[in-house]
């Protein structure tokens, strides 16, 4: 809610096959971006929950950076009500010099707000003040492992056949015999999924949105004896973030964020404490952690 000295305001980038996303885009972004050397270039899209300030304000320092490298590609930013009207203002009160194309995208519905090869960024409501939505981002089935052994075994020659193969295709060998990526590949193997939930009341729904997610990004906003307040805000307590992940089938690791500034980095082990007691695979986030999201098989 407040940037802090060593914490700065919401934001969290997630790296995919080198392609970029970020999620909420709070003052002090671009300065992590900057001390992490990342290529802010690649950021294909900006998601954002909701356009209260602490989630926000980073966007037209973060615009105006993009304009200082060589940008090709346009840069999408999709979001709820009001996001197009707050990017416009503050391109056009600020003068910003823009040299590649921006498109807004205003969210309407749940669903399929960005699809990718191989993958899909879905929407969902959330319980706040002013419309918000979550985020997840999952991967597609892969392809089984190919067994080179199996292949040799059945004379298929190596090259273009074995790559056609790999990708999923049926393939014919110059003897006639038609040889299908079962007859030389494992069984099909799962992606990987990636959900962001911040500044929502618990609302049982959010579990089965998160179901299966290698990695839960949620907020932790208040301990537990400040339910009361946290409610009142449209927020949540960290064990009610943890509830939801116990109860969301799958859910691998819970990574807690958007903390009440009422807690310094020591007390901030309570929070996570009560978080822990209800789903013991949870950490704190902190400015520029990297949580690697691993393939299961």
């Amino acid at each position: 809610m407040m940037p802090l000295p060593n914490r700065h305001l919401t934001s969290v980038l997630l790296r995919r096959e080198g392609e970029l996303f970020l999620f909420d885009c709070g003052e002090g972004t671009q300065v992590s971006l900057r001390r992490l050397n990342l290529r802010w270039k690649k950021i294909s899209v900006i998601f954002i929950s909701h356009t209260h300030a602490d989630h926000v304000t980073g966007i037209p320092g973060l615009l105006m950076l993009s304009s200082q490298v060589d940008r090709d590609d346009p840069l999408y930013i999709i979001g709820p009500p009001k996001i197009a009207e707050y990017v416009e203002a503050s391109r056009r009160i600020l003068d910003m010099y823009i040299n590649y194309e921006i498109i807004v995208q205003e969210i309407t519905a749940p669903g399929i707000v960005y699809k990718g090869d191989g993958f899909h960024i879905r929407c969902f409501p959330l319980s706040h003040t002013k419309p918000c939505y979550g985020y997840t981002l999952e991967e597609e089935m892969r392809p089984g492992e190919f067994h080179p052994a199996k292949a040799q075994e059945l004379k298929i020659p190596m090259g273009k056949l074995w790559g056609k193969l790999q990708k999923g295709e049926t393939v014919t060998t110059e003897d006639g015999r038609e040889i299908k990526p079962g007859d030389v590949m494992g069984k099909p193997r799962m992606g990987r999924k990636f959900s962001f939930v911040t500044d929502s009341l618990a609302t049982p729904d959010i579990a089965a949105h998160v179901i299966g997610s290698d990695l839960f990004i949620c907020e932790g906003m208040f301990e537990k004896a400040l339910e009361e307040d946290a409610h009142a805000k449209k927020h949540m307590t960290a064990e009610e973030a943890a509830k939801i992940a116990a109860s969301s089938q799958g859910v691998k690791k819970l990574a807690l964020i958007h903390y009440s500034p009422r807690y310094t980095e020591h007390e901030l082990k309570k929070v996570l404490e009560e978080a822990k007691a209800v789903f013991p695979e949870t950490v704190l986030t902190k400015d520029r952690m990297i949580l690697p999201i691993e393939y299961v098989d």
